[in-house]
């Protein structure tokens, strides 16, 4: 009788979860496998016969393609940026917001907004900023700082990608950390101040080691997201000046839609792409996992 009773629930949960499971694998698992296959091909993305050709699209990726190399150097700058300080203000932010009285939700639906917002949308928005606003700021209130090439300038091209990208997504590791202070139970802070510790003694030794949990899904947030990065850099520079600021996603698409047509070889890219951020996700769950026992 337990045992038929049990079997009932469990039919019961995998009927709700059933949709969303046909879902994804129909809408993801299908394709990712599907692009797997395609890697070891020279398909081009129309013409139903193809030929096998193996490794040779991964060789030609790492050795003789300049484009891609310098993609995955440049995004791995991009991902060293976002993952330090995506997270350094998304605590910072949680902290300070924590520490306000009546005001806190209204500052958490201010830095929350951009979440709301399409990238490639807040995207061009911040091209008229870089290339429209800050000039004429710069020129009528006397900060000639801001007067920079924010497009042209590889360099400061790089930096108006990360300040975009913060923009969009500080505010949804922000609530994470939120979440995870409010768990952190007061009791041990008034008793670390009793004892004579400051604010950042308390900070370091009691709330970061109890908020460690959300500094490993934010981490994992992050890395997952900075190296898919897409939408803000196509919306800003579109892989510009030349192909300075081009990320590893940009440069498939482009292989796939824009030059050749080489469906097979951009798959073989995105393959590589999938296996640099499973590698460095599990490492980078491991090594926080350990962090947290530690704590």
């Amino acid at each position: 009788m337990h045992r038929t009773k049990h079997r009932k629930k469990t039919l019961i949960l995998l009927a709700f979860v059933l949709p969303a499971l046909l879902f994804y694998a129909v809408f993801m698992l299908v394709p990712a496998i599907g692009g797997a296959w395609y890697s070891f091909t020279d398909w081009n993305g129309l013409n139903p016969t193809y030929n096998w050709v193996g490794f040779s699209n991964y060789v030609e990726a790492l050795t003789q393609d300049s484009f891609f190399v310098d993609s995955v150097w440049f995004t791995l700058k991009y991902v060293i940026a976002m993952v330090v300080l995506q997270n350094v203000l998304a605590v910072f932010l949680a902290v300070l917001i924590e520490s306000r009285g009546r005001s806190k939700g209204w500052f958490r639906t201010i830095f929350f907004m951009p979440n709301m917002i399409s990238m490639i949308i807040g995207g061009f928005m911040w091209l008229f900023i870089f290339t429209k606003a800050l000039p004429y700021i710069a020129e009528h209130a006397g900060m000639l700082f801001l007067d920079r090439s924010w497009i042209g300038d590889p360099t400061y091209s790089f930096y108006a990608i990360v300040i975009v990208s913060l923009w969009g997504g500080v505010g949804y590791l922000m609530v994470i950390y939120i979440a995870s202070l409010q768990g952190v139970a007061q009791s041990l802070k008034e008793a670390a101040a009793i004892d004579g510790a400051n604010g950042w003694q308390i900070f370091r030794n009691i709330t970061l080691p109890m908020i460690y949990p959300a500094v490993t899904i934010g981490i994992f947030v992050t890395l997952n997201n900075s190296f898919k990065a897409f939408d803000a850099v196509f919306a800003l520079t579109g892989g510009g000046p030349g192909r300075s600021t081009q990320v590893i996603a940009l440069n498939i698409f482009e292989e796939a839609f824009k030059m050749s047509g080489r469906y097979g070889y951009a798959s073989a890219k995105a393959m590589i792409l999938f296996l640099v951020v499973l590698i460095i996700t599990l490492v980078q769950l491991r090594i926080m996992k350990r962090k947290e026992v530690e704590a």
